[in-house]
């Protein structure tokens, strides 16, 4: 599984985004800072995961990103972080019916953390992890995970 999900986080280093932005650069870079805020920010390994592999889907396919990550993850993560992976736009393309939707949840409260995130993940002059850190730091706290 860690090859797996390694190889998945490799395949952004040769996704480049939109400049105006994204200026920190490729895929990769931004995903890697994305998890290493989570790691400050937040305390919650469900938060972790889903900073982390969050964009996996744009090596595939940009447009349709989080839908495809979340099933690339899907039996790997639990479902609450398919869906984190899944929704992570939501806040971005429809904020008042997510909002309204999600009302008092805890899901809408791991979601504003997850934009948030992202939205703070792009530092070009950023300093990252290695993507094997990342993914063994994921797999650490996810025993159901076999590596």
């Amino acid at each position: 599984m860690r090859k797996y999900l390694l190889n998945t986080l490799l395949d952004l280093e040769f996704v480049e985004q939109n400049p105006t932005y994204h200026p920190e650069g490729n895929a990769l870079f931004h995903s890697l800072q994305v998890f290493q805020l989570s790691l400050k920010f937040s305390n919650d390994p469900e938060i972790w995961a889903a900073a982390l592999f969050h964009d996996i889907g744009k090596a595939i396919d940009g447009p349709t990103h989080a839908e495809i990550g979340a099933e690339l993850l899907s039996g790997i993560f639990n479902e609450n972080i398919c869906w984190l992976i899944r929704h992570h736009l939501d806040l971005l393309t429809h904020p008042a019916k997510t909002k309204r939707a999600l009302r008092n949840s805890s899901r809408l409260k791991q979601l504003i953390v997850l934009r948030h995130l992202d939205l703070n993940g792009r530092d070009p002059y950023g300093v990252v992890c290695t993507p094997e850190f990342a993914v063994d730091y994921i797999l650490q706290h996810f025993s159901s995970i076999k590596a």
